[in-house]
């Protein structure tokens, strides 16, 4: 991306977002990337690696176990290892073994579910292997201290075999030699020690020319002398010698080592970056869950589209200090591309215009923002900036002259991939004057199709913008009660400098105030007021706005619950009608088996019978006494108990019984030979056939 001036990254603070990511970093790979975040430009590196920082996000949301401690820089060893006939010692080879464990685990740790969970962190190993073989020789040669094992080789084992010997001999002569000088009195307080690697007694300066042996030197205080007793003096010299063999074949053997694992090389710089590049990711998931950075979506274009943006250095000082930070809602895009800002000084528009700014910086650097996830974010090429008096002496430039300076800049090299802030538009200048430039400044902008914001007190400006194509007005809202800025935003309206307010704020005299309000213009005074108004009014709109919503949130609780409430009483209607439905067919059941008993009967009575008058007199009874025939049940007792049956004829409003199931409900609609009868809430439709007009009897009087 390409900033202008220099000084951008440092005036948008991108500079303290980089040392906080170098905070979180672990490793000198992560450390020196932090120092060096870069910002990119193009879709697939920006995508990459905002998923990359957004999946180990959610490792450490859920308290995962990434498998990368490796934090040791050993890139002086591994480029060491790759020089031919080099050498590495045993403590060398231990932190690169511990490197290929740690990259021996990502690769165990990244199976097939969690490749598929995580396709973006996978792809720092992809073009990569695990080689096991580097671990296996390491092991072979050296223990887990990093010394040279006995069995590294048939010669050093016999080495170290002679030489274990050699001095369990010497350790027995030495203990006798002290102890005939300790009996002879010749002994000091320290019995032993060493000097030039060689075993030597401590006697006392007078008696050093008893003791045979080959004297070494004396203590500072001349007292004591350390001699070489002559009994040993062999002895010493072939343990000397041994040792001498054993450093000799040590160094063989790590030599060829190193020899045998320089192939390596290469890979063992792969999986140090391996190392480094997880630990960087590390770090940027770190940071993004201090200042809850979010993964808006991505666009391939200049476009800005913010939700509840925060500024993220703001937001990590009011979270520390425990006070509310006020986000950011914005859009800009083809059809309206500068936001032209206006309202009181110390209102928070130069903060809005970092919070965008920032915000860009830190995605296209593979940062998480903190925005809503909703939030959909472009990709600009260039970001100028031109915030404060950048008056330059050493030039001698006036702070308008290097004002238009950055403007000439801004208006020759803008196109439809820059972003530009522009904070006090025209200022430094006559405001007639500094005015007119700057709008013909907006104007070259936007026929440059730039994307951009810009901060102004200037009253043409802010007519401009509600005539231009592609320019909108924005105000930061101000309590004009309490006169005190809100630092909130408000899109598609230019906002009030509060001049006159803000004096009585701090106190001014009051005749000075309304002194300079008749100085004023009257309808400059007036528009003001105006603005300051509509603002006002606004104000009030939005709180009853959210005050609204929050009844409609209520009110849609309350339908929730009230339809609940309805789908439970319609199932025990249903349940409780099923229930008499069974109850009525059982009933049935019953009356037909007892009638196909009674009517097998008559048949065997007609074939026995002699007078056949008598049987069928027996079937009339049986299927036309209607007494009879009448099935009585439980349900229609308690209905014929407490109603009566009417002849009158059935019309709306009607109380009526269904001779099927007994129901009783009043008629709520006729359509033809059909009828809407309500049974407790349940509307049914029945045939006007199986309705019987009935009305409630009353109750008995209680003795």
């Amino acid at each position: 991306m390409r900033l202008y001036p220099e000084s951008a990254l440092s005036q948008l603070e991108f500079d303290k977002v980089k040392a906080l990511l170098k905070e979180h970093a672990r490793t000198e790979w992560a450390k020196e990337k932090a120092e060096n975040l870069r910002i990119h430009t193009r879709k697939e590196y920006i995508q990459l690696e905002l998923r990359q920082t957004y999946e180990y996000k959610l490792i450490l949301q859920q308290n995962q176990y990434f498998p990368n401690d490796f934090t040791y820089n050993i890139s002086r060893d591994l480029k060491l290892l790759s020089i031919q006939g080099s050498m590495l010692t045993g403590e060398q080879w231990m932190p690169i073994r511990r490197l290929s464990e740690n990259t021996s685990n990502i690769f165990r740790w990244f199976d097939a579910e969690r490749r598929t969970a995580f396709p973006a962190l996978s792809k720092v190993i992809e073009g990569t292997y695990y080689e096991k073989v580097i671990i296996e020789l390491i092991d072979e040669i050296l223990d887990e201290s990093g010394n040279v094992k006995d069995n590294a080789s048939a010669d050093l084992q016999k080495i170290r075999m002679s030489l274990f010997r050699k001095r369990n001999e010497l350790r027995r002569m030495f203990e006798k030699v002290i102890a005939k000088l300790a009996k002879a009195g010749y002994s000091a307080d320290i019995d032993e020690s060493f000097s030039n690697g060689r075993r030597v007694v401590a006697v006392f300066s007078e008696h050093k020319r008893q003791v045979k042996g080959i004297l070494h030197g004396e203590s500072d205080s001349r007292k004591t002398a350390f001699i070489e007793p002559e009994e040993t003096i062999e002895l010493n010299n072939d343990v000397f010698a041994l040792e001498y063999d054993e450093i000799k074949e040590v160094q063989r053997i790590l030599r060829d080592l190193t020899a045998r694992l320089s192939i390596y090389a290469p890979l063992l710089q792969q999986y140090l970056g391996i190392a480094g590049e997880y630990d960087f990711i590390h770090a940027k998931a770190k940071l993004a869950m201090d200042m809850n950075g979010q993964l808006p979506a991505l666009a391939d274009k200049a476009h800005v589209h913010l939700i509840d943006a925060y500024h993220p250095l703001l937001y990590l000082y009011n979270k520390t200090s425990g006070k509310k930070t006020i986000p950011v809602t914005l859009t800009l895009d083809d059809k309206n591309r500068i936001l032209v800002i206006s309202g009181p000084n110390a209102g928070g528009k130069t903060v809005t215009m970092k919070t965008i700014g920032l915000n860009q910086m830190m995605l296209q650097s593979g940062l998480l923002v903190p925005v809503h996830p909703d939030s959909q974010m472009g990709i600009f090429k260039q970001l100028f900036i031109h915030i404060g008096d950048t008056q330059n002496l050493e030039f001698e430039l006036s702070t308008y002259s290097s004002h238009l300076l950055h403007m000439k800049y801004f208006i020759e090299v803008a196109n439809g991939k820059t972003l530009f802030f522009i904070d006090e538009l025209g200022s430094g200048s006559d405001p007639n004057l500094g005015g007119a430039f700057a709008e013909v400044i907006m104007e070259e902008l936007s026929r440059r199709h730039a994307f951009g914001i810009v901060t102004t007190h200037y009253l043409n400006l802010k007519v401009m913008a509600n005539h231009t194509q592609g320019i909108i007005n924005g105000a930061m809202q101000f309590d004009e009660v309490k006169l005190l800025p809100m630092y909130k935003l408000v899109v598609g309206k230019p906002g009030s400098s509060y001049t006159f307010a803000i004096a009585e704020r701090i106190g001014l005299p009051q005749h000075l105030i309304n002194k300079a309000r008749k100085l004023v213009d009257d309808d400059h005074f007036t528009l003001d007021r105006l603005l300051n108004s509509t603002e006002q009014d606004l104000q009030q709109v939005s709180r009853e706005k959210k005050e609204l919503q929050k009844l409609v949130k209520e009110n849609e609780k309350l339908k929730k619950e009230m339809e609940i409430v309805l789908d439970r009483e319609r199932h025990r209607q249903q349940v409780e009608l099923l229930k008499n439905q069974n109850k009525i067919t059982e009933d049935r059941l019953v009356y037909l088996k007892d009638m196909e008993r009674k009517l097998k009967q008559i048949v065997l009575d007609w074939k026995k019978a002699e007078n056949k008058n008598e049987v069928v007199k027996n079937l009339q009874n049986l299927l036309f006494k209607q007494k009879e025939a009448i099935v009585v049940n439980k349900l229609a007792k308690k209905v014929d108990k407490n109603y009566k049956e009417l002849n009158d004829h059935i019309v709306v409003g009607s109380l009526v019984k269904m001779k099927k199931n007994y129901q009783v409900g009043e008629v709520k609609e006729i359509r033809g030979k059909r009828a809407i009868v309500q049974v407790g809430i349940l509307p049914m439709n029945v045939d006007l056939a199986d309705l019987v007009s009935v009305e409630k009897l009353e109750e008995p009087p209680k003795a």
